[in-house]
């Protein structure tokens, strides 16, 4: 490392699919001398990389990607484990004196980075079957008391007859002693002390819309077809958790014949559309996030990004020549 101590500062560019966040999160790494950390729940599952529109080699121009092909399919990866790997993506980038910039729009990955996140016991299959029980002979609003009585915060949180919610909140506190929100209460972000600059972009919707339609015409043409077959092909089983998500879910079942590729692209759009609404909603959300109202490939929003980069971490950080940075990125 060379120049001036970095501070202990992340910046963070979110915001619904396809606003242009990569695009803006790469325009700044090359200004600042950065990394990029994926804020993607689909994007750490190798192999699925059309339908996550995961930046390629090329265009990474030569700069890291971090928390990208990590799990197999199989796995099951949990907002915490994200948290665990993308703090120590993000160390091990400071230590470099470089510049961490998470880029997705997966909301509660960010959270649990930025707030905290309370993993919790296993499920009990036991005390599931016996409040489950309770509830379809008294009806859930009697676990809903019950909780009121145990964690009066959760029980004000949770809606009485969200029933899924209320057996979690008792599970823990059966399984551990203590209530749900004692539990959060202790929870530690993994970002606590760190600068966080967010930014959110923001297109207009109907900028939205259409970005979104160009966007799955061009995972059709690219083959995103043949990448389905060619997962299957090697084994992985259809029920595998990136097979369930709104964009992969259809194209198998064009794979498969169940659906035509007019309709299943309909669905897609119409889909992603939904997404797009229930990310503009957990976003807003969010404290302390700066909203630009534009596309994040947009050169207006460039500028006010690193304007707002500059403001809140200094100068400190000052673009670096492409070559300094490595060629690849080694994952945890």
């Amino acid at each position: 490392m060379t120049g001036p101590v970095p501070p202990r500062a992340v910046v963070a560019i979110l915001g619904p699919t396809a606003s242009g966040k990569s695009a803006l999160g790469l325009a700044l790494a090359r200004r600042f001398g950065g990394e990029i950390v994926a804020c993607d729940s689909t994007a750490v599952y190798r192999g699925f990389d059309i339908g996550t529109d995961k930046v390629s080699a090329g265009e990474q121009d030569g700069i890291p990607h971090h928390c990208v092909d990590i799990v197999d399919p199989v796995a099951q990866y949990t907002a915490a484990d994200y948290a665990r790997d993308a703090m120590a993506a993000i160390e091990a980038i400071h230590a470099r004196g470089r510049l961490p910039i998470l880029v997705g729009g997966t909301g509660l990955y960010f959270r649990a980075l930025a707030r905290g996140i309370f993993p919790g016991p296993g499920r009990d299959d036991r005390v599931r079957r016996r409040l489950d029980g309770m509830a379809a002979r008294r009806g859930p609003e009697r676990l809903h008391r019950l909780l009121g009585r145990i964690d009066p915060p959760s029980a004000a949180r949770i809606q009485p007859r969200d029933q899924v919610r209320v057996v979690r909140a008792l599970e823990v506190y059966y399984q551990t002693g203590r209530a749900l929100t004692e539990h959060f209460t202790d929870t530690r972000a993994p970002l606590a002390g760190w600068t966080i600059v967010g930014i959110a972009v923001r297109p207009a919707w109907e900028e939205i819309v259409a970005r979104i339609t160009r966007r799955v015409d061009a995972q059709f043409a690219r083959g995103i077809e043949d990448e389905v077959r060619g997962l299957l092909h090697r084994g992985v089983p259809p029920d595998a958790r990136p097979f369930t998500g709104y964009v992969y879910r259809h194209v198998l079942e064009v794979v498969r014949g169940e659906r035509d590729r007019a309709s299943a692209r309909e669905l897609i759009v119409i889909a992603n559309r939904h997404y797009a609404r229930r990310q503009l909603i957990w976003f807003r959300k969010e404290p302390n996030l700066v909203w630009i109202q534009r596309a994040g490939d947009d050169d207006d929003t460039r500028l006010e990004a690193e304007q707002l980069i500059a403001d809140r971490i200094g100068h400190a950080w000052c673009a670096r020549p492409a070559g300094e940075h490595p060629t690849h990125a080694t994952d945890v």
